[in-house]
């Protein structure tokens, strides 16, 4: 393809992003999907000019004035020779008219405000108040695997043989990272099973439930099974692990991925009716703040209306949890989000709720459980990051159902 033909590429799919109503990552995909001419370098050039410009979105429609995406465009390339890149032959993006010469030459100095410096929306910058958290998650993300029932070192050695080069993660003692973007779509290592692809922070959420075979346990917000897979894995396929999600077609591909990794003990449970799970893991609907490193455009997709039905709903699945779960089980509270209004403010008016419901000691059980200093303040839960962990955002809490409970009368 002609350089020109590729930015036409990008200001087709910028378009759809930059409505705001669906994913980036499925918008791309579907683009690539229908156009099969498109060769593989011209794939990673067009995907990764994608990503680069909606990681400058507040910046450049900032100094647009507006959402106009041939002018966010136009102002991404403003440095390179105009008259290649936007050359106007047939499949080329259109050659400039007078007037955006005349823009672009003129264009005044402008100072960022910080929402904008740190690619956030200002209401969200607001709430997060931590500008280089906030920066810290409009950086591109490394690509993380998690060692499936083998020996890490070996699995590392063997993807080094296909030309995929990971080092060892500092945390999760199943981890491998790659600075890198792969393509696992012909990795011989992946197709076997050996490795999942999965963040470091829920390599180590799933390990910091502590569970053992001989519990009963239920991964309630399962989706497509990530923590489920881990659970079953860490303990070699012993025990049960029943596995439930209000949308029943989310957990499809958890078949497909069990088979693959060789797990065998999963169960699926259209209703959870029994009320004496010893462990009962809430992987709870969220922003998905969290993740933004990987999916930049999420961030505008959230208003304050969204964010207060997601809050409804995890306290409702809490309550859940507490009907389900027997005296002296736990309840684990875990997000792939950074914002409070979905982690602390959550667990703790669920704990003061239920006074026998009580904060594990998490410096004891990271300790216990990942034989390494506790990097964190506060006890009563986990809070990963990419500034405090160089993982995504991820929080994690673990509550005991105090069996000597009595109310007061």
């Amino acid at each position: 393809m002609k350089i020109s033909a590729r930015y036409q590429a990008v200001f087709e799919i910028l378009s759809e992003v930059l409505k705001d109503e669906n994913p980036a990552d499925n918008i791309i995909n579907e683009y690539v999907r229908k156009r099969k001419y498109i060769g593989s370098k011209d794939r990673r050039f067009i995907v990764d000019t994608v990503w680069n410009i909606i990681r400058k979105r507040m910046r450049l429609a900032f100094e647009a004035e507006s959402l106009n995406v041939r002018r966010i465009l136009l102002l991404y390339l403003k440095d390179e020779d105009l008259d290649i890149v936007a050359d106007g032959s047939e499949y080329g993006l259109a050659a400039l008219n007078k007037d955006e010469k005349i823009w672009l030459k003129n264009l005044p100095e402008k100072v960022y405000p910080g929402y904008v410096e740190a690619e956030c929306p200002c209401w969200l910058y607001e709430k997060i108040n931590n500008p280089m958290l906030v920066q810290s998650l409009n950086q591109p993300a490394p690509a993380d695997l998690r060692v499936n029932m083998a020996d890490r070192q070996t699995v590392k050695n063997r993807l080094k043989g296909e030309g995929l080069f990971f080092s060892l993660t500092p945390l999760s003692p199943f981890g491998l990272r790659s600075a890198e973007r792969v393509n696992l779509n012909n990795c011989m290592t992946y197709q076997e099973g050996l490795v999942e692809v999965q963040d470091e922070a829920s390599q180590l959420a799933a390990y910091l439930c502590c569970v053992k075979p001989d519990e009963k346990i239920i991964d309630y917000c399962a989706g497509a099974g990530g923590k489920s897979l881990a659970i079953a894995a860490y303990n070699h396929n012993e025990g049960v692990i029943y596995a439930h999600d209000a949308n029943w077609n989310r957990m499809d591909v958890i078949k497909e991925r069990a088979m693959r990794l060789g797990i065998r003990n999963i169960k699926l449970l259209h209703t959870v009716e029994d009320t004496d799970y010893d462990c009962f893991i809430l992987d709870a609907p969220c922003s998905g703040s969290g993740t933004w490193r990987r999916s930049p455009d999420a961030k505008f997709r959230l208003t304050p209306e969204r964010l207060s039905a997601l809050n409804n709903t995890q306290s409702e699945i809490l309550e859940t949890a507490y009907r389900h779960t027997k005296k002296g089980g736990r309840i684990v509270y875990m997000t792939c989000s950074i914002l409070k209004d979905e982690n602390e403010n959550i667990v703790e008016k669920f704990t003061a709720k239920h006074p026998d419901i009580v904060f594990a000691d998490h410096a004891y059980l990271w300790q216990k459980r990942l034989d390494m200093p506790y990097p964190f303040n506060e006890k009563r839960f986990v809070r990963f990051s990419p500034l405090a962990t160089n993982t995504d955002g991820f929080f994690f809490c673990m509550m005991e159902k105090k069996t000597d409970f009595k109310k007061k009368s």
